[in-house]
């Protein structure tokens, strides 16, 4: 890909710390001169040469507006909201260039149930599952299979709507209450037991790059016990996937899917996330696939990346992918802490100010906002998940120090946090991100 002879400005579309964390590695390009985020947050706000422009994910005139007043060269979606809306159909109409799949291709993310079609097309191996859109045909399922086993809201739910169910009892709430809430159409799946990897790639449709692995960190409570959320934290690169594993993601899963969107011509220029189940014994199967870079996983992922980010998206948007690999990276490993407001995932309390952030900068680490705003003078808290506290160290256990040296500086009333993020990863050693990745042209 030819270099770019001018400064370009981006726009991030999102509010997150996924958002907040693409900014951030956009602005460090030589290349890029200005982010301007829809809405943004307190962090973005905070960002320098970034500003915040009051525009809801799914306004898509006034992101149009934005982006063809501001000479904006590309937009970038961070939620799956807005793509599974189709906010990359309406920009294309502008001819915009837009990073993220087409509301065609956004399925894969918002109906459970056309990703499992999909995975099947593409001979993906994943679980074994059946597709209900009556109560008493879906608790007869249960019964028949037993549990564990999982449910599925078929529609999007912010991370939120899969249940793993322990006891029949459960299982029989957990269809009713998804019920309840207007998800009347439930997937459910044979439980899969092994270590959970989200695997992103980045794709033009027709080459891919699979980005550094990573692991997400569900749950609520420490041990990975209580209810689901968004992602408590996360690190990377996770020591579970060799070299020789990464190829086999790439071939078994990343590329027969890639290869089955466009036979169905669908044109998908952006994230394929993989959730990964890998058994004990090397078994790979998928367990979701998203639309969009992962929250906090990404924010894990960002600090390694060497390859200037802008020159990666811009190239899966004009089909140039292929340019550009393989990508580079830096050395060492990478911990995100997210740091949540009280009740979360239940009802929490916002506007609580937050405190001391330079000193966890001051220590070395970078924090990235999410349920933040800034009132007069003060940032407070705006959501459920507040902050991302990362840190980069050599080895894993100097990254986790690290994170939690930062994490222990801030202070704001109610925040909770895990203090056992990356634990599973020490005692391992990557070795992926010191090799050259080996990505495949379709």
């Amino acid at each position: 890909m030819a270099k770019k002879e001018k400064a370009v400005k981006v726009l991030v579309v999102g509010n997150g710390g996924r958002e907040h964390a693409l900014a951030w590695k956009l602005l460090q390009s030589p290349y890029v001169e200005q982010v301007i985020c829809t809405p943004g947050n307190g962090g973005t706000a905070m960002l320098a040469n970034c500003y915040n422009l009051p525009l809801a994910v799914d306004d898509f005139a006034g992101i149009a507006q934005a982006a063809l007043s501001q000479g904006v060269s590309l937009v970038v979606v961070g939620p799956e909201v807005p793509l599974s809306l189709g906010i990359a159909d309406y920009l294309q109409q502008y001819n915009i260039k837009v990073f993220g799949p087409t509301r065609a291709g956004a399925q894969i993310e918002a109906s459970k149930s056309w990703a499992k079609a999909l995975m099947a097309e593409a001979r993906v191996p994943t679980a074994k599952y059946q597709t209900f859109t009556d109560v008493a045909a879906a608790k007869s399922y249960i019964a028949a299979e037993g549990a564990p086993i999982v449910i599925k809201a078929d529609a999007l739910a912010a991370g939120k709507g899969v249940i793993v169910a322990s006891t029949l009892e459960e299982a029989y709430a957990a269809v009713e209450s998804l019920w309840q809430q207007g998800l009347t159409t439930v997937v459910l799946e044979e439980f899969l037991e092994g270590e959970e990897v989200s695997l992103l790639a980045l794709t033009d449709g027709m080459n891919f790059c699979s980005l550094l692995p990573a692991v997400d960190h569900k749950r609520i409570g420490e041990g990975d016990r209580g209810l689901n959320t968004g992602g408590m934290g996360a690190y990377a690169p996770a020591p579970l996937v060799t070299p020789e594993l990464l190829t086999r993601i790439n071939k078994e899963i990343i590329e027969p899917t890639v290869a089955t969107l466009r036979r169905r011509g669908i044109d998908y220029r952006g994230v394929l996330y993989a959730g990964l189940m890998i058994s004990r014994e090397g078994n790979l199967q998928v367990l979701e696939y998203n639309c969009r870079f992962g929250d906090p996983e990404i924010q894990a992922i960002l600090p390694l990346l060497k390859t200037p980010l802008d020159e990666l998206l811009l190239a899966c948007v004009e089909q140039k992918l292929g340019d550009l690999l393989p990508i580079q990276w830096h050395r060492g490993s990478c911990v995100c802490v997210v740091m949540a407001a009280g009740g979360y995932p239940g009802a929490y309390v916002k506007g609580k100010e937050i405190k001391y952030l330079e000193k966890a900068e001051k220590l070395g680490s970078v924090v990235f906002q999410g349920g933040t705003k800034i009132e007069g003078e003060e940032l407070v808290t705006d959501g459920g998940r507040v902050l991302g506290v990362t840190a980069v160290g050599e080895e894993m256990k100097e990254a986790i120090a690290a994170v939690y040296r930062g994490v222990e500086c801030i202070e704001f009333e109610g925040m909770y946090y895990r203090r056992d993020i990356g634990y599973r990863g020490l005692n391992r050693t990557s070795t992926l991100h010191q090799s050259s990745y080996k990505e495949t042209s379709l």
